[in-house]
């Protein structure tokens, strides 16, 4: 194993319990959805920050190679990392109250949860800046990322900050059909590839 691999092993780890969380909390609903009514607003965030991550997950693997692994580079990954997992832990609650309503804890932390995942695109986005910054090849992808970071804070500003559902669906609905597209893209280019090749 490599010393990057070692590292993304690290990240990836504290990342993929981010996603371990809302699963459970997930579970943890539907088992109880007798007592409680979940709503679609709930489930559509936490769809939203599991794309989020798989694409942050994709993105680090692809912009962190070329830096340097060092205790800095641990500290400030592991930053990024238990911030998507606080945002995450906040998405379902914690106990399940008979008669809860899914809504009512959206509402109370859909604003913490989506300023604390624009904070860590922030934090993640200035790292692999710093780092990359002296590598010419890597100029454009800068930009390239600095223009996609720039609409995420506007849609999931808004959708962090409108208090009207519509507005707060539109928001996320369109970063989330930008996922898919580029998901399907992703998935169907090596095919493509391989079909023209023959």
């Amino acid at each position: 194993m490599g010393t990057f691999e070692f590292f993304f092993s690290f990240y990836g780890l504290v990342l993929g319990l981010s996603v371990a969380v809302i699963a459970t909390g997930l579970a943890t609903s539907i088992q109880h959805r007798a007592q409680v009514r979940m709503g679609w607003l709930t489930p559509m965030l936490a769809l939203f920050v599991c794309l989020d991550i798989v694409s942050f997950w994709s993105n680090a693997w692809d912009s962190m190679q070329t830096l340097p692994v060092t205790y800095g580079l641990l500290v400030a990954s592991l930053a990024v990392a238990l911030t998507y997992f606080v945002a995450c832990s906040l998405i379902f609650p914690h106990q399940i109250v008979d008669g809860a309503n899914l809504d009512d804890h959206f509402w109370s932390n859909r604003r913490i949860v989506l300023v604390l995942m624009i904070a860590a695109t922030l934090m993640s986005y200035v790292l692999t800046t710093a780092g990359n910054l002296r590598d010419a090849g890597k100029h454009f992808h800068i930009i390239d990322q600095g223009i996609g970071v720039a609409l995420y804070l506007l849609l999931v500003g808004l959708a962090a900050h409108t208090k009207r559902q519509g507005v707060f669906a539109v928001s996320l609905g369109i970063y989330m059909f930008y996922y898919a597209i580029t998901a399907l893209a992703t998935a169907l280019l090596p095919t493509i590839g391989t079909v023209s090749a023959s």
